[in-house]
């Protein structure tokens, strides 16, 4: 090949490889340092947890790359068969899903799938849609047809039980109804019903559920059974103190004190090794993510565009406030893991997907203007 052709196929290559937002790139890949740094802390005693996780952010890094290289019309098509296909799988898990650990949340479609991650993405895209379809024209009934839109899906997802999932899908969909303009006299209105509803609500929970709810009010009740993981994991937070015990020092996590310390609580790990100063580095990595998402959003041409940039944003948010939430003892244990921290395939994938579409729409807002 010739100098000259070289040269003409370079621009070509330069489009499909300069995709990534430079800002948005390099926040993630700080959070994925101090991920690898504390998950080969976390992961001493798991045999191969620290190459699986590696992977994890390969893959994720691979989708965010697809993810940022489709348009934002080519996802506007796609919103409304992905909402349905995810629903449809959901109806399936509930008909011939497979229980595991007392749970009905995967179904085999030649391969095992847990549908109720699709949703994560699907859910905030199909509302996006359907506001970006009625603009201009939104009334109180396209805002109820978005509830019922929502609430179809997170009521099959909370029945198998998955209240983790359910609450982040839920989250995902309500931030798309909030943005669209659903006025604050609705949500108060919406916010005294759902108060109204509670009693109801509780007799409607499994044992283990409200179990989860009175150990978050007093986990000294029963501080070897249903409290142990909560008091642990609070143990781990105070005892780092400022500045923390130091790397691979952690007293909590290494001796098999901390639960599930690569995965869900692995903000406790990081924690007692890092310190307050550690914790305080770590939420303005995540500020500084969920900012740029929300500038993005806010830049973006199309409602449709800046619903789903908003959503995905506060997406992100509810992830890193549930999980460090639940670990520092101030909301009850839901299973959702910590952004890029927590261990796991599933989530990478998730997270992935929702920054490769905040790059895809900050990459086409000019074509997406003219």
């Amino acid at each position: 090949m010739g100098y000259t052709e070289k040269r003409a196929l370079w621009p070509v290559i330069k489009r499909y490889f300069a995709v990534f937002d430079v800002s948005l790139t390099l926040i993630v890949f700080m959070i994925l340092a101090v991920s690898t740094v504390t998950m080969v802390s976390a992961g001493m005693g798991f045999p191969g947890r620290m190459e699986d996780h590696v992977r994890n952010i390969l893959l994720s890094f691979l989708l965010m790359w697809i993810a940022a290289l489709i348009p934002p019309q080519t996802l506007m098509r796609l919103a409304v068969p992905i909402y349905l296909a995810g629903v449809a799988l959901l109806v399936g898990v509930a008909l011939i899903g497979i229980i595991k650990l007392g749970a009905r949340r995967w179904i085999n479609v030649g391969v095992v799938i847990q549908p109720s991650e699709i949703m994560k993405i699907a859910m905030p895209l199909m509302l996006a849609w359907w506001f970006q379809k009625r603009e201009g024209s939104i009334q109180w009934q396209e805002f109820a047809v978005a509830g019922l839109l929502l609430i179809v899906p997170v009521a099959l997802i909370i029945r198998q039980p998955d209240l983790g999932t359910g609450t982040l899908v839920m989250a995902a969909g309500f931030y798309v109804i909030f943005l669209a303009g659903l006025s604050w006299k609705v949500m108060a209105g919406l916010a005294v019903a759902g108060a109204a509803f509670m009693p109801v609500a509780w007799h409607m929970l499994h044992d283990y559920q409200r179990h989860r709810i009175m150990t978050l009010i007093d986990p000294t009740t029963d501080p070897l059974g249903k409290g142990f993981h909560i008091i642990q994991s609070m143990i781990a937070i105070g005892s780092g103190g400022i500045t923390g015990k130091g790397w691979m020092k952690g007293t909590q996590g290494h001796l098999q004190f901390i639960p599930e310390r690569t995965t869900d609580f692995i903000f406790a790990v990081f924690s007692e090794e890092f310190g307050l100063i550690g914790n305080s580095i770590l939420l303005l990595l995540y500020l500084l993510l969920i900012g740029r998402g929300l500038l993005i959003a806010a830049n973006a041409p199309t409602l449709f565009s800046r619903l789903l940039a908003g959503a995905l944003s506060l997406m992100f948010f509810t992830y890193a406030f549930v999980n460090m939430g639940m670990v520092s003892g101030i909301l009850p244990v839901v299973g959702v893991p910590l952004p890029f921290m927590s261990y796991g395939g599933t989530a990478f994938v998730t997270l992935g997907l929702g920054v490769g579409i905040l790059m895809s729409i900050h990459r086409h807002r000019k074509l997406m203007q003219s």
